[in-house]
């Protein structure tokens, strides 16, 4: 087979841009649900007799452990169910269509966060923030897997990160906008804990909002995939078993995806977890974790671009190594600072090589895949299920090791390992399409 047919208009300016706002529609949930405001009103909420120590379906733990384990949760589920779906999305040509559902679970239960209260909605919360993830995780495979659709080979880097810029701006706008809210929450007639709980809708509505652009504009069975036979779920099956197959014969493929798994699981739970560290380590209020916040989005942009020019000049590998190894002294470092200030800087070098970090790694991997495919989605299954596998071992670890000793710290410090080994297995993906010969 030819890969993408002439149905798809590679390189089209108004598809390209298309596809840069399902960043900026999901983005906000990254920011605002996972990263910033969310876990801080969930510290101060998921509070029993004045203690973190809450009782959630019977055990009894620390809030913090309990949302680690919770986000690891909702990432195994993404990870069980991915490839089925994928094959059949790749089947029946139809990856919109699962977009569009993982969309509407996610912002719907974003939606619902709102009705999270007080502790006694504690199980409501964690179900609601569970499906969240499971919708916004869910619908990266797909969203992924349009990349090889939409332009060619030697824009992957630039569009990826273009498409992680365009989620940057987004978020911060409407981080703007929620913060504007709960600070001036008087003014607009709620309490702080109601315009904080608004946001949550104003998450949900933005993300299902700007969601319908993509929807409208992004192509539909661009391979012309025709329904033959059997049931769909047989030939989804068969589908991720054919792309499970041709990996054998790519090492170079399999190698970038056992090094992506450990060093994504230190990047991924450096988000995820990062203003819980601030909370419970340096105790700071919420003003300074969003102003953090704010510090890591804006920088994140211009290190989305910097380090996608960096690729074209030295390869995807090298730039991602000398990422790799920022990403150690981060964690590092991030066992022993003790002030605020030390705080934001270490915060201003996240941003650096968190969005280049992960636009990369998305750009690197479309550039292994090979180029006759028509089965995108069963091939990003596998990157997405390493993702997802990479952030339940690497917030079950943080969660499990600040549950045993007590302190983040250690926490932060065990992630560095992760950066080491990815690093160390990177360096063996010798393939000339992500390096300079």
């Amino acid at each position: 087979m030819n890969g993408i047919t002439a149905t798809a208009t590679l390189n089209n300016p108004r598809t390209v841009r298309a596809w840069y706002m399902f960043d900026w529609a999901n983005s906000v949930y990254s920011l605002i649900i996972i990263t910033a405001i969310f876990p801080i009103y969930y510290k101060e909420v998921a509070v029993s007799s004045g203690t973190d120590q809450v009782n959630f379906l019977g055990f009894t733990l620390q809030n913090s452990v309990l949302y680690s384990y919770a986000l690891s949760f909702s990432f195994l589920v993404v990870a069980a169910i991915l490839p089925l779906l994928s094959g059949v999305a790749d089947y029946t040509g139809r990856k919109k269509t699962f977009m569009k559902i993982f969309v509407w679970l996610g912002s719907l239960s974003c939606m619902g966060l709102y009705l999270f209260e007080n502790v006694s909605w504690l199980e409501w919360g964690i179900v609601c923030s569970i499906l969240a993830s499971i919708g916004y995780s869910g619908s990266l495979v797909f969203y992924d897997a349009f990349l090889p659709e939409i332009v060619t080979r030697d824009r992957y880097d630039a569009t990826s990160a273009n498409g992680y810029s365009m989620g940057y701006f987004g978020s911060v706008l409407l981080m703007v906008i929620c913060t504007v809210l709960i600070l001036g929450a008087d003014t607009f007639g709620f309490t702080e804990g109601e315009a904080t709980r608004f946001s949550f809708l104003l998450v949900g509505v933005w993300w299902i909002g700007f969601s319908m652009i993509p929807f409208a504009l992004l192509p539909e069975n661009v391979a012309e995939r025709k329904l033959e036979g059997s049931s769909i779920w047989t030939k989804g099956y068969e589908e991720i078993r054919k792309v499970w197959r041709s990996l054998r014969q790519q090492p170079d493929l399999k190698r970038y995806l056992f090094a992506f798994f450990f060093y994504n699981g230190g990047v991924q739970t450096v988000m995820y977890l990062a203003t819980l560290f601030g909370t419970d380590v340096l105790h700071l209020g919420t003003t300074s974790l969003i102003a953090t916040v704010v510090i890591i989005q804006l920088v994140g942009i211009l290190g989305a671009w910097l380090f996608a020019r960096l690729s074209q000049a030295k390869g995807n590998r090298f730039s991602l190594t000398v990422m790799i190894m920022i990403w150690i002294g981060i964690c590092v470092s991030a066992y022993f600072i003790t002030t605020e200030y030390e705080f934001y800087i270490l915060a201003f070098v996240v941003g650096m090589v968190m969005g280049g970090i992960q636009s990369l790694s998305r750009a690197t991997y479309s550039k292994l895949i090979p180029d006759n495919t028509i089965d995108h989605a069963s091939y990003f299954s596998f990157y997405d299920v390493t993702y997802n596998l990479a952030i339940v071992f690497g917030t079950f670890s943080y969660g499990f090791i600040d549950h045993l000793t007590g302190s983040m710290r250690y926490s932060a410090l065990a992630l560095a390992l992760y950066f080491i080994v990815g690093g160390a297995v990177l360096f063996t993906v010798r393939t000339k399409a992500i390096r300079k010969a």
